[in-house]
């Protein structure tokens, strides 16, 4: 499939187009420093915890999370000034980042995030409402405005789900177009599955056999089969299914206050979400549990993870890479199913934001628990837009082909 660079608003540097690639380089491919949870290097499987893996205490900074140690500014002749874009605008959240190369990876140099619950009611009117488009657009303007300010000389910007599904979509994606000067590339599931497998497989878990990695968004779930051996995984299966957090939500209505109430609301969204995962777990092989390797990148498992850690606010830096006990997971997920909405938003993590959503993504992880029993599930605060990052770089990083001599 073809990657399409974003047009964005002039800026200092132009946009550029790159020819198309298949895979990212080996280098690219590398483990995160050190800083991370060990289960992230090849060649080593941790013991099994007894609660969790945590990190140990890292100084690294904002500007090396994605593998990459201050001071590596040359990769090979690379010129490490150039900056590079993703966007990823989801049924839920508006994300940016803005990395440039750097020896192991890449350097952030500006991130940004937004909840803009674009498919709010889509399921109901099979349209983006004209309050969530002004949500979206708002968020992309700044989006916009720090691609100008940080001279991005190369960037690619995608929609996912809730633009797929609404039928007024293409008159949105021409909306963006002309208030910020960003084109949005709606993509497919498949794409939007090998992306956020491209972002955050080198947290998977070392180890033999394939390994399970899925993504819970706002309107969509994917889930890929891969066979990690090499150091691009190869994907050997995979499903998307339309349910998320928006639209899983959107699809149960019951008093939060009624204790009855929730359970049942509870039950009838797995049992949706079984159904709608059967196809692809009959597919799926049958390994010994303690062999199954499990990796997920969504607001919900880092939410969840957070709540394993007891933190009193969200940290990244003891989030992605964390390995935790699936039972550990699924408590959580039981009891704050079982909790009202208002005891929802006092949790810390969680908030108002997430509150009325938080329970469909449980409902959605305990399903791929059922379907993929693993011991452990590996948590990535990381996915699509590291993706985009990684191939765009991949397709522009210099030849590395020896010169040839006459």
């Amino acid at each position: 499939m073809v990657e399409r660079p974003t047009s964005m608003p002039q800026a200092d540097t132009a946009v550029t187009s790159p020819a198309e690639s298949g895979k990212v380089p080996k280098d690219m491919a590398k483990s995160a420093t050190s800083g991370r949870n060990a289960a992230k290097h090849r060649g080593r499987r941790p013991a099994a915890p007894a609660s969790s893996h945590r990190p140990p205490n890292s100084a690294a900074s904002a500007s090396s999370r994605f593998g990459d140690q201050p001071g590596h500014h040359d990769r090979g002749g690379w010129n490490a000034r150039r900056a590079y874009a993703a966007i990823d605008l989801g049924t839920n959240n508006c994300r940016l980042l803005i990395a440039k190369p750097a020896a192991d990876g890449f350097v952030v140099v500006d991130a940004f995030s937004r909840v803009v619950r674009l498919g709010e009611g889509l399921g109901q009117s099979g349209r983006l409402s004209d309050a969530a488009m002004d949500r979206a657009v708002a968020a992309l303007s700044i989006c916009a405005d720090k691609l100008r300010r940080r001279h991005v000389a190369l960037a690619r910007s995608v929609a996912t789900e809730a633009c797929r599904k609404a039928s007024n979509g293409p008159a949105f994606i021409d909306r963006v177009r002309r208030e910020t000067g960003i084109v949005l590339d709606i993509i497919t599931a498949e794409e939007e599955a090998r992306l956020a497998v491209l972002g955050c497989h080198i947290l998977l878990e070392p180890g033999d056999g394939p390994a399970l990695i899925f993504d819970i968004g706002g309107g969509s779930t994917e889930l890929v089969l891969v066979d990690s051996s090499g150091p691009v995984p190869d994907i050997l299966d995979w499903m998307s299914v339309p349910w998320g957090v928006v639209t899983l939500t959107e699809s149960e209505r019951f008093d939060s206050e009624d204790a009855p109430s929730r359970s049942a609301a509870y039950d009838r969204m797995r049992a949706r979400v079984m159904d709608a995962f059967a196809p692809f777990a009959s597919r799926l092989p049958a390994l010994p549990d303690a062999e199954r390797r499990l990796l997920g990148t969504s607001g919900t498992v880092t939410t969840l993870a957070s709540l394993h850690l007891d933190l009193p606010c969200y940290n990244r830096d003891a989030i992605d890479g964390l390995i935790v006990p699936s039972e550990s997971m699924r408590a959580i997920s039981a009891r704050l199913a079982g909790m009202s909405l208002q005891q929802r938003r006092e949790l810390p993590c969680i908030g108002k934001e997430r509150a009325d959503l938080v329970v469909a993504g449980c409902a959605i992880l305990e399903s791929i628990l059922d379907i993929w029993p693993a011991m452990r599930l590996g948590v990535a605060d990381r996915g699509i837009r590291e993706g985009i990052l990684r191939a765009l770089m991949g397709r522009d990083a210099p030849s590395t082909r020896p010169e040839q001599r006459g």
